[in-house]
């Protein structure tokens, strides 16, 4: 398999944006910009969840659907659903319906808003979790990032998360989730959208109670210019 693929407008992507034209997208504008907006992290812990043993795609494609059935993924929101909710999700169609899945999204809205009732916001935990550069490989080879399904940072990630009550966060689904929401930069070396990510994560400016950890653990926060 070749790492790199070109596209239409001839730059060339990580081998798996060109497989359909909902990954270009997801590739090009989404994959790897740090955000710290907690309704986004909330709702991609839970996809996330939700496409285990499926393919991103899947989700991709349901992505809109989810968000008008989960509430648009606001914690409060979530938090509140009972029985009947989950009677009505597993009632619909356009979403992945899977009893687990669903009680397990849920639950974990419970456990978020305890989460940022305790460190001020989600943002401000989950990136704190952010690798110190020296544990970054130097260079992001196709062979590289195929050993990097879990990392010492998903693994503490996740069980972290299971140790506060969360459920459908192993390793890989952490390592995936810090891949998709730019806690690391993981575009190939040679993806024309790595040096972007990697921009945006220089200006990004970490949440203080992240920025704190993350310093304890070796990690440079670069302020905005």
């Amino acid at each position: 398999m070749r790492p790199l693929l070109v596209g239409p407008d001839g730059k060339p992507r990580c081998f798996w944006a060109g497989s359909a034209p909902e990954y270009l997208r997801y590739h090009d504008e989404e994959w790897g910009q740090p955000t710290d907006d907690d309704v986004r992290l909330f709702e991609k812990v839970c996809l996330e969840g939700f496409q285990a043993g499926l393919s991103w795609l899947t989700i991709l494609r349901k992505r809109d659907a989810f968000r008008r059935a989960f509430a648009g993924f606001e914690l409060e929101k979530v938090a509140r659903f009972g029985a009947r909710d989950v009677r009505r999700l597993l009632a619909d169609a356009a979403i992945v319906r899977h009893r687990g899945k669903i009680e397990s999204a849920i639950n974990n809205a419970r456990r978020a808003c305890e989460l940022r009732d305790e460190r001020g916001s989600l943002a401000a935990y989950f990136w704190g979790f952010e690798p110190a550069p020296a544990a970054r490989p130097r260079r992001l080879t196709l062979a590289t990032l195929r050993r990097m399904s879990t990392t010492p940072e998903s693994v503490a990630l996740s069980k972290d998360l299971r140790k506060r009550g969360w459920t459908f966060v192993g390793p890989t689904t952490s390592y995936a989730f810090m891949q998709a929401v730019g806690i690391v930069n993981d575009h190939l070396d040679g993806c024309s959208f790595r040096a972007r990510a990697e921009r945006a994560r220089r200006t990004f400016e970490r949440p203080p109670a992240a920025a704190t950890a993350a310093t304890a653990r070796g990690v440079t926060i670069p302020r905005p210019r």
